[in-house]
């Protein structure tokens, strides 16, 4: 017996380099283990802005399953790992580090209000980590380690408001929640106003998540606006849309014109508050393309025939083709560096229509549309851009001169 412990010794001691080596290729790690690719999908799945943001972690999923279902990237599988950030900025940043630091993800799609977003910068920053970001904001930010696949205000606005002077009228009225991304939207709105002989009627403000509106309806009043510019978010939108129409105001006179009232909050509300309402994105789920047809069947498909689909659910699947992409442009998925550097150019056939990230800042080059909001509740698309509105981080139309950060 003695001899053979000896030999069964000398032969552990013989296989632990292999060991050793069979654990640390094994995995998935974001380094591309032979098992996978990992990938981050960080949204809130509770909390206040859950109602959108899981639909985003739906459609990141979905498109990941797709990827793998046709061969994966370069012959491996995306394997998600996928986090729930609360809705708490301090959540994000602490899920951020774990997925870059524990988990070891080639990168991580998530993110969806601006708060959340600026506390997870600092995390991808200090640690090289990619964070691709699908959601509309406010511009003025760029980070070596941000891909934003999202509008800024200049896609969303430069056709919107020279719209509205000309077939709604040049009285504006303002109303947003309090917070960056309102305060920062408005100022391009004055500018482009200012630009086409417009004119600011009033100008409102109230916190997230406010949902009395009978003094803003009573001023909106006294100030006989011809449009009323609306950048409420969250549960104040249709508690809005709705006191508006009930205290007397006609959407289909002195319409609501809005660039973050989407789908999922038309069906909060009954079909004449909606409609006459109108507002601006690059998708909308009522597109009449193939592309789009296709994917609003498959989503439907896997979860649910009533699940509404808005521009930023469209963002995340297809900012997910535009990381597959990158990843098949790089030999060593870790490299994040590199990785970064393979997004510039890229370019995708989205569900709203070829959709490209810009060769320089960082930012996705999109589409442009209008929609008024029909007599069934839907969207209908009523212009259209007849091509990708360029994304300014800074916009010209209020900072012409900005220095340009990506080109030093």
């Amino acid at each position: 017996m003695k001899k053979w412990t000896v030999w069964i010794a000398l032969l552990t001691l013989m296989m632990l380099p292999v060991l050793s080596a069979c654990s640390s290729s094994t995995g998935g790690s974001g380094g591309g283990g032979n098992d996978g690719i990992k990938v981050g999908v960080l949204f809130s799945l509770s909390g206040a802005t859950a109602v959108t943001e899981k639909g985003m972690a739906n459609a990141t999923l979905m498109a990941i399953d797709e990827i793998n279902a046709s061969g994966g990237v370069n012959g491996k599988k995306l394997i998600p790992v996928q986090e729930d950030l609360a809705s708490e900025p301090s959540v994000a940043a602490t899920k951020a580090k774990k997925l870059l630091l524990e988990d070891k993800v080639a990168a991580i799609i998530g993110c969806y209000t601006s708060a959340s977003r600026q506390a997870v910068l600092p995390i991808v920053e200090q640690n090289n980590g990619l964070l691709v970001y699908p959601t509309l904001y406010e511009g003025e930010e760029y980070s070596k380690n941000i891909i934003y696949t999202g509008a800024t205000p200049n896609q969303q606005l430069q056709d919107f408001v020279p719209w509205l002077v000309k077939n709604v009228g040049k009285k504006f009225f303002f109303v947003g929640s309090d917070y960056v991304y309102p305060a920062e939207t408005n100022k391009q709105v004055k500018a482009l106003l200012q630009q086409q002989g417009g004119q600011v009627v009033g100008e409102e403000y109230v916190p997230i998540g406010q949902s009395e509106f009978s003094s803003v309806v009573n001023k909106i009043k006294a100030a006989q606006p011809d449009v009323v510019f609306s950048d409420l978010v969250g549960d104040s939108v249709s508690a809005f849309y709705k006191q508006y129409k009930n205290f007397g105001m006609d959407p289909k006179k002195v319409p609501i014109a809005s660039p973050i009232t989407a789908e999922t909050d038309l069906i909060s509300m009954t079909k004449d508050v909606s409609a006459g309402n109108i507002s601006s994105y690059g998708y909308f789920q009522t597109l009449d393309t193939p592309e789009n047809k296709k994917f609003v069947e498959a989503y439907h498909n896997k979860y649910g025939k009533d699940e509404p689909i808005t521009d930023v659910h469209e963002s995340a699947y297809f900012s997910t083709y535009l990381l597959k992409m990158a990843l098949e442009k790089v030999q060593d998925p870790s490299d994040t560096t590199k990785l970064i550097d393979a997004f510039a150019g890229l370019e995708f056939d989205a569900p709203e229509g070829k959709i490209k990230v810009d060769e320089k800042n960082h930012h996705t080059w999109l589409h442009s549309r209008i929609a008024k909001v029909n007599d069934n509740g839907q969207f209908e698309v009523i212009v259209n851009s007849d091509k990708l509105i360029h994304p300014e981080p800074w916009a010209k139309v209020i900072f012409p001169d900005h220095a340009e950060p990506w080109n030093n």
